[in-house]
């Protein structure tokens, strides 16, 4: 058995799960189904009371760091892509560039339900918490 530090799925007899280590997912790119970088995850976002891994926060832009604008990405409107160590986020540069962001200075109060739903409906997914 693999390292559960690894990237790989884990397979445990009939079962399959993808469980991932959110230290491997950090840095891990981020592409739209044409092929465009998005950008890369920076950080998992968890909700304590559910569980859940809530959101991908996504950093996008800038240079080396400088200029980038973070995005709290509903974890549902991901999609993992293995065998190429990416994630698939079906939207396009453009909504990216003019979704609602945070810098790295500044974060949302992400257990904010009603700011939620906001950006769970921008990127037309239902919240996790539904």
């Amino acid at each position: 058995m693999s390292s559960p530090l690894s990237w790989q799925p884990f397979n445990q007899g009939a079962f399959s799960m993808s469980i991932l280590s959110s230290s491997s997912i950090s840095g891990d790119k981020v592409v739209n189904r044409n092929g465009d970088s998005l950008g890369e995850i920076k950080d998992l976002m968890i909700d304590l009371e559910s569980g859940h891994v809530a959101y991908a926060v996504l950093e996008f832009g800038g240079f080396l760091g400088m200029g980038s604008k973070l995005f709290a990405v509903p974890l549902s409107a991901l999609q993992l892509d293995s065998p190429n160590h990416q994630f698939i986020f079906d939207q396009s540069k453009e909504k990216l560039e003019n979704a609602p962001g945070f810098d790295k200075d500044n974060w949302p109060n992400f257990s904010d339900r009603m700011w939620g739903s906001d950006i769970h409906a921008y990127y037309g997914v239902s919240p996790y918490w539904n």
